[in-house]
């Protein structure tokens, strides 16, 4: 019962919470945008990463997610961090982020993601089948008709980022490819 309520609290209840509604026929950014600020409720940077403004990166080309997570910035905060998005179309255009979110689209290879931020405390966060064990932190994925999410806990580890065990809870675990 009380992971019901978990649940209830920590991914619907932001979307009465004043998020501009979707542009037409994309409830999906929506969705992501809010698992992506939950997302920050229950990773730790490290102390240089909680200064300044809260970094989210989109990296391609998605309208309508682009919409939702600046819809999401003039409402929302990180602890006391304001909420910046940038987005970027090139693989140069990455800098230093909190959160760099990959839309589908991208036709990067991921080591070369990986690469540009290599050193970075930055939560890699994709939607392609088989990232999460390739590299990514969080790997969007749909099951049975929901929006779902795959954490691949030691790559986070990897740059620094604590995860929650309630976040480890409510994600469909992935290890790397051996």
């Amino acid at each position: 019962m009380k992971r019901i309520v978990f649940l209830i609290v920590l991914f619907v209840a932001p979307l009465a919470m004043g998020f501009q509604n979707p542009p037409a026929g994309d409830t999906n950014a929506r969705i992501k945008s809010v698992f992506i600020y939950n997302f920050t409720r229950y990773i730790e940077w490290p102390a240089d990463y909680q200064t300044g403004n809260f970094i989210i990166n989109m990296y391609g080309n998605n309208p309508a997610m682009l919409a939702e997570l600046n819809a999401m910035a003039k409402t929302k905060t990180v602890g006391a961090q304001k909420i910046e998005i940038r987005n970027t179309t090139t693989l140069d255009g990455i800098g230093k982020s909190n959160i760099l979110y990959v839309t589908p689209d991208v036709t990067t290879p991921l080591p070369d993601i990986i690469a540009k931020i290599k050193g970075k405390s930055t939560l890699l966060v994709t939607e392609k089948p088989g990232f999460a064990k390739q590299g990514s932190a969080i790997n969007f994925i749909v099951v049975e008709s929901r929006q779902k999410f795959e954490l691949n806990k030691a790559n986070a580890e990897k740059y620094n980022l604590k995860v929650s065990a309630q976040l480890v809870t409510l994600s469909i675990p992935v290890e790397d490819n051996k």
